[in-house]
């Protein structure tokens, strides 16, 4: 396709694209600043907030520190993803951490300077993300079904279940290979219902407390559990709930003009998270005792069987459309990990490869589709993710070490965005806490798990990676068919290109 013949064939809105795209076949800056502020909420607003919220309240011991807890990690996540925005705004690179970690340390050592980067994209890639999808969708299914399988037993319930998450798991994965356009219209529209339903929820909470039953909120710090291996745990479960704050600087490279609207995406989204958090606890703690939160299996539903009386049903909807739109968006921000991580020599380079159509990483998709599949067929996967936050946070901290490490070596280069030093260092600190104290306060074979998959990475990276010790026949095999299946070129390649 030439220059001439895109802006002739192209539509109003891809017309404005075409000077990208008359050049090289690459992905499309498709997220302008509402779209970012959606992606945002479409990672963070999950089933956490809905479901299991009571796990910061059972570690901090009463109503007042859980709040405090809620509210801590607000700022924690926000200061974060600030620093992220940095990061994400100086190299202009999708792929978050990994970017990050490559650009930092890539060139420090021959060996293990690339490492740390490729141990990030194997766990994201192949490990942490899907499963965490995988949980997602099932939990989407679980509540979507409810009012049909009220009479199934349990073994059918869950063939229903895995049956209704393949389901959810092929529209998503048609949403991300079709076009990022069909991903930002449909992200935008479930960012609004995310909205509406923590807003009943608070509302409900209004009520109840207008009505003067209050009892439960003014217990204040009574039942205390200040340590701080307690509070460790409780600061887990509120930032759990909150990660995604960095994951519009995983798709950078797709957002329109990132410089302004990365930072000023997570400045919006993450203060208007805090506040819904902090306001939906308000509301389930004016309307549930300590005891009913931290027993019930889903303490929204329990909430609003109490309060909304006929408009119950909204609760199980709101957690269905929050699960779904959370899942498409975790996929579609892990494909693009995998999309830098090929495109850098760490994936199968078949993974970097654009549809030449739709302009989207067809075939990084379709391995996030074909993970989670498996994770849902084997169905007993919590284990899994139970680490997921000790992982997070230890790449968290490396990425604030990498922010330094580049301040020091890339100083000469323009920061769009600046966040101040002391901002990277308290996020740093954070993330030691975080990562040393759970495993003192609670040692677990959990964290031999995390361990073990850092092990395996590191023997993957060293013969495939390091020394190249890969099945070229196979590979080349392997690359012609996904570029027949999907469609699909080397980023790149010039827009001209003709099969």
């Amino acid at each position: 396709m030439t220059q001439e013949n895109c802006l002739e064939n192209s539509d109003k809105d891809e017309k404005e694209d075409c000077n990208d795209r008359g050049s090289t076949i690459k992905l499309k800056r498709e997220l302008g600043l509402f779209s970012a502020v959606n992606l945002i909420l479409g990672v963070m607003i999950g089933s956490g907030i809905f479901v299991s919220p009571a796990l910061a309240l059972k570690y901090s011991g009463s109503v007042a520190m859980c709040l405090i807890i809620w509210t801590l990690s607000g700022v924690i996540s926000l200061l974060g993803a600030l620093s992220f925005a940095e990061l994400g705004t100086l190299l202009g690179q999708s792929g978050a951490e990994y970017s990050y970690f490559r650009e930092a340390f890539g060139k420090m050592h021959k060996f293990w300077g690339p490492l740390p980067s490729f141990i990030c994209a194997f766990i994201y890639v192949i490990i942490l993300r899907p499963a965490e999808v995988a949980i997602i969708v099932m939990t989407f299914a679980e509540y979507a079904i409810q009012p049909f399988t009220t009479d199934l037993d349990l073994h059918f319930k869950s063939i229903a279940i895995k049956l209704t998450s393949l389901s959810a798991l092929f529209v998503m994965t048609y949403i991300n290979i079709t076009s990022v356009k069909l991903f930002v219209k449909v992200q935008n529209v479930f960012g609004l219902f995310k909205i509406f339903a923590c807003l009943i929820v608070i509302g409900g909470g209004i009520y109840v407390i207008a009505t003067g039953n209050n009892e439960y909120l003014q217990k204040g710090f009574e039942g205390d559990k200040i340590t701080a291996g307690g509070i460790s745990l409780a600061l887990y479960s509120g930032l759990w709930a909150y990660d995604g704050w960095s994951s519009v600087t995983v798709v950078t490279e797709e957002i329109i003009n990132p410089a302004v609207n990365v930072p000023l995406s997570i400045s919006i989204a993450v203060p208007l998270i805090t506040a819904l958090y902090v306001f939906m606890n308000v509301a389930y703690m004016s309307a549930l005792s300590f005891t009913e939160m931290t027993s019930v299996p889903a303490v929204a539903v329990a909430f609003g069987d109490r309060v909304l009386g006929a408009g119950s049903f909204l609760i199980p909807l709101g957690v269905a459309i929050a699960t779904f739109g959370c899942a498409m968006s975790v996929q579609f921000g892990v494909t693009r990990v995998c999309y830098t991580a090929a495109r850098g020599g760490h994936m199968i380079e078949a993974f970097s490869f654009v549809n030449i159509k739709r302009l989207t990483p067809a075939p990084a998709v379709a391995l996030q589709a074909f993970i989670t599949t498996i994770f849902i067929i084997v169905g007993n996967i919590a284990t899994l993710i139970q680490f997921a936050s000790w992982f997070l946070w230890f790449f968290y901290g490396l990425a604030m070490v990498a922010l330094l490490v580049l301040r020091k070596t890339h100083g000469h280069l323009p920061r769009p965005y600046r966040v101040p030093t002391l901002v990277p260092c308290f996020v740093l600190l954070v993330a030691i806490f975080l990562s040393v104290l759970p495993i003192v306060h609670d040692p677990s074979i959990k964290y031999l798990m995390a361990i073990a998959f850092i092990v395996i990475g590191i023997g993957v990276y060293t013969l495939f990676v390091y020394y190249k010790k890969t099945p070229t026949k196979l590979l080349n095999k392997f690359t012609f068919l996904v570029q027949v299946l999907f469609e699909s070129v080397p980023p790149n390649i010039p827009a001209n290109y003709e099969d």
